[in-house]
Formats: C-alpha cells, sequence, structure tokens
C-alpha cells in the first residue's frame, strides 16, 4: 500500500511473525496476512492484563484480523483466534521461528503472495501434525524463494537449456543457474543431477536430496540475507551442542 492512502481491512486471514513492545503497554506486531502480505501493525494496549489482544496474537496460529489508518505502521483494530491447529512443540517450534525469520528477513511490506501463505499454514499443520520437518522446510525455502522472483531452473541447465542428466554432475551458480561441473571451481559445492530432478519435482523424500537441498537452500538464501545470519539458526546449533 502506498504510505499516504488511508486503509481499512477487516476479517483477513493472518499469522503473527514477531512482536516487540511498543510505549508502556502495546505491542508492534509483524503480521503475514493473505492478501496484503507482510503488514507491520500497533496493537495498542495489548500488554495490559486485561487486554482482550493479549492471549491472542500467539505465532503459528490462524488468526483472522482487523487493521485500519495509514503510513509504515497501521493500527491493528481486532484479532479473532481461527482455532483448529495443534501448538508446535520441540523441534517443530524451533523450525517455525526459522520460518518466520525468514518472512520477515526477506518478504518486502505490503507485498501479498497468497500461494506463499497457503504454502506457510500447510507447513504449519504438518509440522503440527507431527511430519519430518525436514522435507517441509525445504520445499518452503524453493517455494519462498520462486514466490520473491529468486526461482532456479533446476531441471535444466542455464548454458544451452539442455536437460540434467540423473547421471551427471553439477553445479549452481548464483544469479545464473545450473550448470555442468566440468572446469568449475573445486569449492563449488556438487550436485547430483538424480537430486536436482528431484528437487525440481519437490521430491525431498531421500537422504541424499535431502542433504544435498539443504547445502543449495543454504547457499541461496545466504546470498539474499547478506552478511547477517539468522538468530534462529545460531539458537538451533547452539541447543544441538548441548
Amino acid at each position: 500500500m502506498a504510505g499516504g492512502e488511508r486503509q481499512r481491512v477487516d476479517g483477513e486471514p493472518a499469522f503473527v511473525l514477531h512482536t516487540h513492545p511498543f510505549r508502556e503497554t502495546s505491542l508492534i506486531v509483524e503480521t503475514f496476512s493473505r492478501n496484503h502480505g507482510r503488514v507491520p501493525l500497533a496493537a495498542r494496549g495489548a500488554r495490559r492484563p486485561r487486554s482482550a489482544l493479549r492471549g491472542v496474537l500467539m505465532a503459528f496460529q490462524p488468526l483472522s484480523i482487523g487493521w485500519f489508518g495509514k503510513g509504515e505502521v497501521r493500527t491493528l483494530a481486532k484479532a479473532e483466534w481461527m482455532g483448529g491447529q495443534p501448538l508446535l512443540q520441540g523441534e517443530a517450534l524451533l523450525c517455525g521461528y526459522y520460518l518466520n525469520e525468514l518472512l520477515v528477513r526477506l518478504l518486502p511490506r505490503d507485498d501479498p503472495h497468497p500461494g506463499l501463505f497457503d504454502a506457510y499454514a500447510d507447513t504449519l499443520q504438518r509440522m503440527a501434525a507431527g511430519l519430518a520437518p525436514a522435507p517441509l522446510l525445504r520445499r518452503f525455502e524453493k517455494t519462498l524463494l520462486q514466490e520473491l522472483g529468486y526461482g532456479l531452473t533446476l531441471d535444466r541447465c542455464v548454458d544451452g537449456g539442455e536437460a540434467v542428466a540423473a547421471a551427471g554432475e553439477y553445479v549452481v551458480v548464483l544469479e545464473r543457474g545450473v550448470m555442468p561441473s566440468q572446469g568449475q571451481p573445486d569449492e563449488q559445492p556438487r550436485f547430483s543431477g538424480k537430486a536436482l530432478l528431484a528437487m525440481a519435482g519437490d521430491d525431498f523424500s531421500s537422504p541424499e536430496v535431502l542433504a544435498q537441498s539443504k547445502t543449495l537452500m543454504r547457499m541461496l538464501l545466504s546470498h539474499h540475507l547478506g552478511d547477517q545470519g539468522l538468530e534462529s539458526r545460531r539458537v538451533f546449533k547452539e541447543l544441538q551442542g548441548l
């Protein structure tokens, strides 16, 4: 939304990505809405003990929200819990924070991505149901990069457009795409044609594909995130160390 245009929205499907204190009793809430994208909202009085918003603004729970105002931060008018989703626990909870941090860092404000919203909601639901997080994370990362215009064609080479061969070995060049590994620098990670074809088809079922897709997604995401690392990834490493 353009900065000066006044806006009123009601009944919008959304999730809370992040909150932080604002003034004495309020919160700034980073929301991910289906039809308006990432929208920061001021939740006035939300930190007061009797506030109706206090127990509603939880991460990973489907909400219906409304807001009004103009400028970068609008005012949250209401938020209702839609229910029907178990709470994330353990590893799934850490993975949820990782997804939220990716969205806050990479998704521009007021840029709608209904397909990405649906993929996010589906990923949370499957993790809450106890499915293995790793394949779900790789699939979501791939969808996120595609939605933001950073996606790569993984089943064809960038030079000449020849099809990737299952028995071949390849590298992925940032901002370009897949190339045969022959003649490429030794420090470039190698990917099997079989794994690239599986990733292209959203098949992350084999350990080889999971390992290689983690390497590829980390390489691509780090490029777009820049020098500042992800806090959720650091926390996850520390917990693994314990």
